[in-house]
């Protein structure tokens, strides 16, 4: 199977929902997924997974309960497992994830938003 190029500007276009992942590629067995940020998220973690953060646009901080780290345009941050966290944005700020296949962006699938492919 032949790969195709994604343009990650072009599939932002493509919705305006906030806080809802679009999966965009499949890497191993992982989910690459763009979304659009604006407010503060729910506090949570992840008891089996590191939680992957790159911001393409804006401004994001993660909030940890021993102090915040906040991210501009090309960095990134790893959320180690288990770790409880909040994302807040103050502007409308754009993120690539990557996450294992299914796995639930709260860490829990009950308060957890769909996952759409685009």
């Amino acid at each position: 199977m032949t790969s195709q190029t994604v343009n990650l500007a072009e599939k932002l276009s493509l919705f305006s929902e906030r806080w809802s992942p679009k999966i965009v590629a499949d890497f191993n067995g992982h989910d690459v997924m763009v979304v659009k940020v604006l407010g503060e998220f729910n506090w949570h973690s992840h008891p089996d997974t590191d939680d992957f953060f790159l911001v393409l646009k804006g401004r994001l901080r993660i909030r940890l309960r021993d102090g915040d780290v906040t991210l501009g345009p090309g960095e990134l941050y790893v959320v180690p497992k288990g770790v409880e966290h909040c994302p807040v944005a103050e502007e409308e700020t754009h993120i690539l994830l990557i996450e294992p296949a299914g796995v639930p962006n709260t860490g829990d699938p009950a308060t957890a938003a769909a996952k759409n492919r685009i």
